[in-house]
């Protein structure tokens, strides 16, 4: 089963990502309130947890057991590659050499283990340093509870959600936390054990969606929903990174999965289809690449930021959709032709 019309969230999440780790001066963080919202857009990458889980629900329901093996080697031709590629990219561009302990962590998906190493080489591998845990667990999770319906998971998951919420909340207001850049911040954004609530709601999303997945017009539904997204973003001070968004992440994943207004025939043109194709290679490359052209054309020329702007976009969105071509897709077939001659 194929939701077409999710697809193009995906790139929407990258992209609030990517804007979030440019230059501040940037036209974007001029504008009142919606500076706030690009200033916590790391958020997207909950939604990218919260959906992953959906998504292997939605791909695998219709098995009674998956197997590891073929699970595991789908999981790596889809991530891994493009992974690999972003370190190699910034390789490139830094100047000092890196630490073989760094480079060691980084290839085995340890990083956000380690508070202080989580954003070691290109950082925005220690989300996919997460997702490896959750690859980890989904085929267990599927075997032994998933699909011989069991209900505790149910249970279990509200009750890991709401502790970590809780948790989370209150850690960052205490003396434990001593602000950004510090082994504490680490522990509390990225150590993977805090995500898994949001992998698991996921799941939970993709089985309520199975057993109802009738389509009605969600158009003014959806628009409300991310309205809520944005004046949360914007007015209240709660930590969201952890799964909290989940409230509104999750209305917003089934409302669109299961629309057939008109944003559905906008989502599921082929052009935003392919942005949100394309939204790995956007989000795993997007430091390399803006370090890449700080090097070739910031140090060289003399351009206006916002200007500067306009062509880190259209690089990034060439060069992902190269490396979609010759390196995500490849894989893919690669692994396909592999398990037919299996």
């Amino acid at each position: 089963m194929k939701i077409t019309q999710i697809t193009f969230t995906r790139f929407v999440a990258a992209l609030a990502i990517v804007i979030s780790h440019f230059n501040k001066d940037v036209f974007l963080y001029k504008i009142p309130y919606l500076s706030e919202v690009f200033l916590r857009a790391n958020v997207g990458v909950s939604y990218f947890f919260i959906l992953s889980g959906f998504i292997m629900i939605v791909a695998y329901h219709k098995k009674e057991k998956i197997g590891y093996g073929d699970y595991y080697r789908n999981r790596f031709a889809r991530i891994y590659p493009l992974y690999v590629v972003g370190l190699l990219l910034l390789w490139f561009t830094r100047e000092e050499k890196f630490l073989f302990t760094d480079i060691l962590l980084y290839l085995l998906g340890l990083q956000s283990w380690i508070p202080g190493k989580a954003m070691v080489l290109n950082f925005p591998g220690w989300s996919i340093s997460v997702e490896f845990l959750f690859y980890l667990l989904f085929p267990f999770l599927y075997n032994y509870l998933y699909s011989k319906k069991n209900k505790s998971i149910w249970v279990i998951t509200i009750l890991i959600w709401i502790v970590t919420q809780i948790f989370s909340n209150l850690y960052m207001k205490s003396g434990f936390y001593k602000g950004p850049h510090t082994e504490s911040h680490d522990f509390i954004t990225y150590f993977p054990l805090l995500h898994i609530n949001e992998f698991l709601i996921g799941n939970l999303a993709g089985l309520f969606f199975i057993k109802n997945h009738k389509q009605k017009d969600f158009d003014f539904s959806i628009s409300l929903i991310f309205i809520g997204i944005l004046l949360c973003l914007i007015f209240v001070t709660l930590y969201f990174h952890n799964g909290l968004m989940g409230v509104l992440f999750i209305p917003l994943i089934l409302l669109i999965s299961r629309n057939n207004g008109l944003l559905t025939k906008v989502f599921s043109l082929k052009p935003l289809e392919y942005l949100g194709e394309i939204s790995y290679a956007i989000y795993i490359t997007h430091i390399p690449v803006l370090y890449i052209l700080r090097q070739l054309v910031w140090k060289k020329y003399i351009f206006d930021i916002d200007v500067l702007f306009g062509i880190y976009m259209v690089a990034l969105l060439l060069s992902s959709a190269l490396f979609y071509k010759l390196i995500e897709s490849p894989a893919r077939e690669f692994l396909r032709k592999f398990e037919k001659a299996s």
